[in-house]
């Protein structure tokens, strides 16, 4: 477990790992109670752990009502947290399969022949990033999206690519 990197000693570590064990069922509870979507509850809990490995020398007994509480408390605060910053910037849905020009290729270039396969964003990207040249803040500058996504995107555009050729038997 990662968390188990920020934390100092042995002793610590180990009321940790109860702590884990004891509360991350308790903490996906309440954080999909407020947020309503299992993605963003299991951020919600990653990112109360860290807060609670951060917070270690505040906790006593693992198992008494007074870390019930932290524990609660800290999850509910990140998915409130979460919650306000989601109605701010609302996310869409990623779906791969939308639906785009088709595009029919009758040559001998196998590599051509994979990226006019893939769905109509990927092959976008892959387009613009690798055969003219942009950078990858350029196009999310010009598709209307944040950087992250941009960068998101690029990474799933070269990974079903990638997947396309070997199936092809390119590399």
């Amino acid at each position: 477990m990662i968390y188990l990197q920020m934390i100092e000693t042995p002793d610590e570590q180990s009321k940790f790992e109860l702590l884990y064990l004891k509360y991350r069922g308790l903490m996906f509870h309440v954080a999909f109670n407020i947020l309503h979507n299992r993605q963003d509850a299991e951020d919600a809990v990653h990112h109360a752990f860290v807060k609670i490995a951060e917070n270690m020398k505040k906790i006593g007994d693992p198992m008494c009502p007074q870390t019930h509480s932290f524990v609660v408390t800290i999850v509910e605060h990140r998915a409130i947290d979460q919650y306000r910053q989601l109605q701010k910037h609302p996310t869409v849905e990623l779906i791969d399969g939308l639906p785009g020009a088709q595009v029919e290729y009758d040559g001998d270039k196998p590599l051509a022949a994979c990226i006019l396969a893939l769905p109509a964003r990927y092959r976008r990207m892959i387009l613009l990033h690798y055969h003219q040249g942009y950078s990858v803040r350029e196009i999310a500058k010009m598709l209307g999206m944040s950087l992250s996504a941009a960068i998101k995107l690029d990474q799933r555009a070269k990974h079903k690519l990638k997947s396309l050729c070997e199936r092809e038997g390119i590399f």
